[in-house]
């Protein structure tokens, strides 16, 4: 569950026909990658500078950072990645994003240290009136601007789906590897007043939900 892109990693031959003994629901976090940065652009649109936060350790980061240049290079945005590989490195981070002239953060997930940092990394945000973007709803609900990813819910549903099947006797190799199927925008209203960001109607419409 939640692998980015384990043909890229070697765990599997093919999403259609994994072979060996993995399956799963996968993350095509790259593709995704690109997505967000539109989304915060869109949220910005004089943007220019964008810093991309992420743990250095991160399985798969080399790909997404390789997407998410392409995708900046069609938006006219500069990307300076900003390495986060312990909690206590969050706030000299935040500094070092201010001095190379960030004007919003993107938030590559991670588990075992960036997904735990929702809370700082809000408060920081909202002292250097620092818009942002992630993956996870997590982040809005702990006041941060903008998230867009997988529904969670849905994803766990299909994740107990391949334990049934699995536990009823199904081979690993047989079950073709899935992909997120239900993304939710996710958006924090309270904290857009708060960095003075008039957001579009139009983007309001379509999230999935605003926090207020």
């Amino acid at each position: 569950m939640a692998v980015s892109d384990p043909v890229e990693r070697g765990l599997i031959a093919s999403f259609a026909h994994p072979g060996g003994n993995i399956t799963g629901v996968a993350e095509l976090s790259a593709e995704l990658s690109g997505k967000q940065l539109e989304l915060l652009k869109e949220v910005v649109p004089q943007l220019a500078r964008v810093a991309v936060l992420a743990n250095p350790h991160t399985p798969g980061l080399r790909p997404r950072i390789h997407s998410m240049t392409e995708t900046a290079q069609m938006l006219g945005l500069h990307l300076h990645v900003l390495e986060v590989g312990n909690p206590a490195e969050l706030d000299q981070t935040f500094a070092a994003m201010i001095h190379a002239g960030a004007e919003a953060f993107f938030v590559v997930p991670e588990p075992t240290v960036i997904d735990g940092l929702a809370g700082r990394m809000a408060v920081l945000a909202a002292q250097y009136r620092l818009p942002a973007i992630t993956q996870w709803k997590s982040f809005v609900e702990a006041g941060g601007l903008m998230s867009y990813g997988p529904s969670l819910l849905a994803w766990y549903r299909r994740f107990a789906y391949f334990v049934d099947r699995l536990l009823r006797g199904a081979k690993p190799a047989d079950l073709p590897v899935e992909v997120p199927m239900k993304y939710e925008l996710v958006i924090n209203l309270k904290t857009a007043q708060v960095l003075g960001i008039t957001l579009p109607p139009s983007l309001l419409l379509l999230a999935d939900e605003v926090i207020q």
